[in-house]
């Protein structure tokens, strides 16, 4: 609190106690800790549109959350109502990973090269 007090100009009784009222009205929702998957070993990112055949929306869903390398997964609209993203080791694995979900939905896999904006917050 000492350091983010001085980055706001606020002492750190102020600052906890503004983010104590945050957290209260559900403006923070939480804290999270940012990793890089690469240095992990993590060497693929992709993100992958899932279309569950008919009648599988909710196996599909249950696969997706079961599934270790989708690390987020958002309900989207359209034609596929899954867009998750993955982390893998390699080709190979983001195979098998996409096999795992094939008897149960189609996929559309984009592999991502680089990012150009970072998660950030909204304009305040």
């Amino acid at each position: 609190m000492s350091e983010l007090g001085r980055l706001v100009g606020l002492s750190a009784p102020s600052t906890a106690e503004r983010v104590r009222r945050l957290e209260a009205t559900g403006v923070i929702a939480g804290f999270t800790v940012e990793t890089d998957p690469r240095a992990l070993g993590y060497a693929i990112r992709a993100l992958v549109r899932i279309r569950p055949l008919p009648g599988k929306l909710h196996l599909v869903e249950k696969l997706i959350q079961e599934t270790p390398q989708i690390v987020e997964c958002d309900r989207i609209t359209g034609e596929d109502p899954f867009l998750a993203r993955l982390v893998v080791h390699s080709v190979e694995e983001m195979d098998a990973v996409l096999e795992g979900l094939s008897d149960h939905a189609v996929t559309s896999t984009a592999v991502i090269k680089g990012q150009s904006v970072k998660r950030r917050l909204p304009p305040l």
